[in-house]
């Protein structure tokens, strides 16, 4: 499998947040938004067999693992990889950005799973008969860079009746939104849903990689 990097440090997303994991970044995407923070994912990689990706998180002594990317399932081995990992009793979150379908995973798997709004560029690529393969133990993300965003966002989550199936999380583009305005539109809307900012980029900085 091609590896970008493989590191441990805290979850700075999704419900998990704060807490210690390891992080498995896999190369390539096939899709390009506009506020990416992870454009050395696109190419940049060496290629690890399964065994070796396994003991450098083994390595870690930590039991959480987060299959990021680019985007994991442009590879056909990350279901094995999950697995593998599964079955060593691991935590297993997936990061994808929705363009794949996500069946693919092993059960026991927690699917993070990005819908990516207008501005991004990339809401056409979305695969969303993906909802029908999702459970309350998964988490739907959209990361907004305006209020058009939202008011997308808050459609989506209507249409699918999201609030009744997954945890649903809202995330300011780094840079390009303020977290206070989008926090006043998701109370003045009474959405049940969960607002988080990147926390490793207010601990370490948004240009630092491995955290």
């Amino acid at each position: 499998m091609l590896i970008n990097e493989i590191f441990r440090s805290i979850q700075g997303e999704t419900s998990f947040a704060g807490l210690p994991f390891v992080f498995v970044r896999l190369t390539g995407c096939n899709l390009r938004c506009s506020y990416c923070d992870t454009q050395y994912a696109y190419d940049e990689g060496n290629e690890m067999p399964i065994s070796s990706i396994i003991d450098k998180v083994d390595s870690f002594g930590l039991k959480s693992v987060c299959v990021t990317g680019g985007e994991p399932l442009s590879n056909h081995n990350t279901p094995v990889l999950v697995r593998e990992l599964l079955n060593r009793n691991y935590t297993v979150l997936v990061e994808t950005n929705g363009s794949y379908d996500v069946s693919v995973l092993p059960e026991g798997t927690i699917r993070i799973l990005d819908v990516k709004c207008p501005d991004s560029g990339m809401s056409h690529k979305m695969y969303w008969q993906n909802i029908s393969h999702l459970t309350k133990r998964d988490e739907v993300k959209f990361v907004l860079s305006s209020r058009n965003d939202y008011e997308w966002a808050r459609s989506m989550i209507s249409k699918y009746h999201l609030t009744e199936i997954v945890h649903i999380l809202i995330n300011p583009a780094y840079g390009m939104i303020q977290p206070s305005l989008i926090a006043s539109w998701i109370l003045e809307d009474h959405i049940n849903v969960r607002l988080q900012l990147q926390m490793h980029k207010y601990i370490w900085g948004p240009e630092t990689r491995g955290v």
